[in-house]
């Protein structure tokens, strides 16, 4: 199988091309383009690759781009770092995707469908228009304010007050800059949704923190990332190996 890689972060591209050869390594990876540009000058002369990764934020501008200058008739899985909100559009649009930092049994399911399915149909500017207006929909709004229990009462708490949110043996808990504990009657999963993705990171399976919260990071072993917050949370906090570039690039954006 002969795939073309669209995609402007060099470590993004290498792992993703390793990923593909631990899980076949027959596919070939004939060419990684980093721009739009370069993207509609290689579909316009190339011969058609049997399927195509692209990421959707390329340095000259979204991807999507790529389609009004030239006819893909190449299958297409996305690669986004989107919210789990906004990833809704590409499902009612039809449209395959894998959030990055991409997770190796994923990515196996991505292929194994491309191969139950193939051959496809290109993707059609119909189904891109329903899924700009759908994520622009989903990005516009984020939850402002949390009504959370403490002690026998409910208290409303601004979501610019909150550090980091914490799953504690089974609890969910709210830790506010100023030191509050709440408790939350939700999931980590749920969260992750409402917040603005622009503020808050999911660092790992206990932890969503806020950008403001970090207060150092540190190499960990076998390339993870250790955390310190502050307020401290007690607890050692690790972001993955495959989760660090993509964190880095998140705290300096």
């Amino acid at each position: 199988m002969k795939v073309v890689v669209v995609e402007d972060e060099l470590a993004a591209s290498e792992n993703l091309a390793y990923l593909l050869g631990q899980i076949d390594p027959d596919i070939e990876v004939v060419a990684v383009l980093d721009s739009v540009k370069a993207a509609v000058k290689y579909f316009s002369a190339a011969p058609a690759p049997d399927l195509v990764f692209m990421d959707i934020h390329l340095a000259d501008g979204l991807s999507f781009e790529i389609f009004d200058h030239v006819k893909l008739t190449t299958p297409v899985i996305f690669t986004t770092a989107y919210n789990q909100y906004a990833l809704k559009a590409f499902k009612v649009n039809s449209i395959d995707y894998l959030l990055k930092p991409i997770d190796q049994d994923e990515l196996e399911q991505s292929l194994q469908q491309y191969r139950e399915q193939h051959p496809q149909q290109a993707t059609d500017s119909g189904q891109l228009d329903g899924l700009l207006r759908m994520l622009r929909q989903g990005t516009r709004s984020y939850r402002h304010t949390f009504l959370m229990s403490q002690k026998d009462q409910l208290v409303p708490v601004k979501v610019d007050r909150i550090a980091y949110f914490q799953l504690d043996t089974g609890l969910l808990k709210a830790i506010t800059f100023d030191r509050h504990t709440y408790h939350l009657d939700s999931k980590l999963e749920d969260l992750e949704q409402e917040l603005d993705p622009a503020l808050f990171y999911r660092a790992n399976r206990q932890f969503i923190v806020h950008r403001d919260a970090i207060e150092k990071i540190k190499p960990y072993f076998n390339g993870k990332l250790l955390l310190s917050l502050n307020p401290p949370s007690g607890e050692r906090l690790a972001v993955s190996k495959a989760k660090a570039p993509h964190f880095k690039e998140w705290v300096s954006s």
